[in-house]
């Protein structure tokens, strides 16, 4: 079930205190007045789906940030929107609760922020995932509406919708997903994504 960025936002006095959590129905069409931040207090909720038994030729997560971006996108992310991986921002990776319960499942993951605790922000998972996970991730999104296309190897699948907060400021927030070579390159994104973003990713790690 995809949930919409507005309709999983809580707003406090003001945009810097939000913490999104999760809204149990889809909305393809923002219809509240609600902001999302780049925090978030929502915990994915355990699953049995079986983590994947490494192979010969299975995807390696890298061991840090840096080495998922090109030189020149992971400038332009330090110029742009400091710092990385700030303890303080705790947006998830994507708002969809079955996919939530998959990166919950033990998945080989490395986790990066960039921005502050703020109505700029993004967060990105990489994870290994096996074949059927793969599978169940990429009919997950197109279900939720997500708009895909094949790149490289792989899918990506973007989302994207407008909103305005009680204090009437106008947002935008979005998910993009790459599944593809043994790998899942899952981000939320809240009024702050560079272009390219995935694709750099994508072309650092399996290009």
């Amino acid at each position: 079930m995809l949930i919409g960025a507005v309709a999983l936002i809580t707003v406090a006095a003001s945009i810097a205190g939000c913490r999104p959590e999760p809204d149990p129905e889809p909305s393809a069409e923002p219809t509240s007045s609600a902001s999302p931040t780049a925090t978030a207090t929502a915990t994915p909720t355990a699953s049995a789906t079986p983590t994947p038994t490494p192979t010969a030729d299975a995807f390696a997560v890298p061991a840090t940030c840096e080495e998922i971006y090109s030189p020149a996108m992971l400038a332009q992310l330090e110029e742009e929107n400091p710092p990385l991986n700030d303890p303080g921002v705790t947006m998830l990776s994507t708002q969809d609760v079955d996919l939530l319960e998959v990166l919950d499942s033990g998945l080989p993951t490395l986790r990066c922020s960039w921005g502050m605790p703020s109505e700029f922000g993004l967060a990105t998972n990489v994870s290994a995932v096996d074949a059927d996970q793969a599978a169940f991730i990429d009919e997950q999104l197109l279900a939720g509406g997500f708009d895909c296309q094949t790149l490289g190897e792989g899918t990506i699948c973007s989302f994207e919708q407008k909103g305005v907060t009680l204090d009437d400021e106008e947002y935008t927030s979005g998910e993009t997903h790459y599944v593809g070579g043994g790998g899942w390159v899952s981000t939320a994104w809240i009024n702050y994504v560079p272009d390219g973003y995935t694709e750099d990713i994508v072309d650092t790690l399996w290009g």
